[in-house]
């Protein structure tokens, strides 16, 4: 018989949203909570197994429902992250750790989804420059934007720039088909699908002829001075060092910049990152600041977060083993002679 049984009472519509399609964030809930059994029976989720994990599960999924209720979507990811966080402190709450809605679209509410992207978003709030650095899935460039597109509908800003450089990724500009402005679109697209997303569909061609958005590459941006704006640059790992210090040095009055980057996935063909400078240089100044996400804060199917893991270990032996190979290099003959 079990230690301890607890019922939670949950409206209709709620407990849709608290289950998810198939019952995945049921079947999440009793994965972070492997000492005790769900069941859902009509409005009610009942809870069995001892007491303290009833009791640790039970507050989890009250905590969950207090996030539907303020018009959050739930997915694995929040119950993962609402169980970590509650392992770690059980007297706080999710609402106030995730944060509040950045934006609510057509029915859908845009917010940080872990406590890494909480400390981002605020970081944006705080600073004039913020590098948002970190693998794929953590949200640095959608978080961005919906911060930019926020500030354009508060009137902090005038305009909302977003930018990012045109490098191959194992592909040609010069083999793809059309004009220039064809062939530069691909590199521009995740950032209009972004936009039309978190914006009217209908109304973003028409802020994009006002030029209260534009979109374009990095490169377009030399020679210009950004006032009252709100600039994005995507991709700043593939970024050379004078470009990223010619896009830095562009930053006008009354405006904010974010630059978000991969520093494991440069395209340049040859020479170092600007990304990878900017870190070393700028990290000392006020009002620049730095924040670094990790697999923990992808957002994207829960397979991804394994797949970054699982790159990063491997990176981290190449190099150790290249470490000890130009080690061999330099000193095995002389030990050698030694000997």
């Amino acid at each position: 018989m079990p230690d301890a049984t607890r019922s939670i009472e949950i409206d209709g519509i709620e407990m849709v949203r608290l289950l998810g399609p198939q019952d995945r964030l049921l079947t999440r809930l009793e994965r972070e909570h492997p000492d005790v059994t769900v069941a859902v029976r009509g409005n009610l989720v009942t809870i069995e197994g001892p007491e303290e994990g009833v009791e640790r599960a039970g507050r989890l999924v009250q905590e969950l429902v207090d996030l539907v209720r303020t018009g959050a979507d739930l997915g694995q990811t929040e119950v993962s992250e609402g169980a970590r966080i509650l392992r770690a402190d059980p007297s706080r709450s999710l609402t106030d750790a995730i944060g509040e809605a950045i934006l609510t679209t057509r029915g859908k509410s845009i917010r940080a989804k872990t406590e890494g992207q909480r400390s981002y978003v605020d970081a944006i709030d705080h600073h004039t420059i913020v590098f948002g650095i970190g693998p794929a899935g953590t949200g640095k460039t959608y978080l961005a934007m919906a911060k930019a597109v926020q500030a354009l509908h508060r009137k902090e800003v005038n305009r909302i720039i977003l930018t990012r450089p045109a490098v191959e990724a194992g592909e040609r500009l010069g083999f793809l088909p059309g004009t220039l402005t064809d062939k530069i679109d691909p590199y521009l697209r995740p950032l209009y699908d972004a936009l039309n997303e978190m914006m009217d569909p209908e109304l973003v061609p028409k802020l994009l002829a006002t030029g209260t958005v534009e979109v374009a590459p990095l490169a377009y941006m030399r020679g210009r001075t950004l006032n009252d704006s709100f600039i994005v640059l995507d991709e700043a790992q593939n970024t050379t060092p004078e470009q990223m210090k010619m896009f830095l040095t562009r930053l006008g009055f009354g405006s904010r910049m974010v630059v978000t980057g991969d520093a494991t996935q440069v395209d340049l063909p040859a020479g170092t990152s600007g990304l990878q400078v900017a870190q070393q240089v700028l990290g000392k100044i006020e009002d620049i600041h730095f924040s670094r996400l990790t697999s923990a804060d992808v957002v994207r199917h829960t397979l991804v977060g394994e797949i970054v893991d699982a790159y990063t270990t491997h990176d981290q032996k190449q190099m150790a083993r290249q470490a000890r190979e130009q080690d061999r290099r330099q000193h095995g003959p002389q030990r050698g002679r030694r000997a």
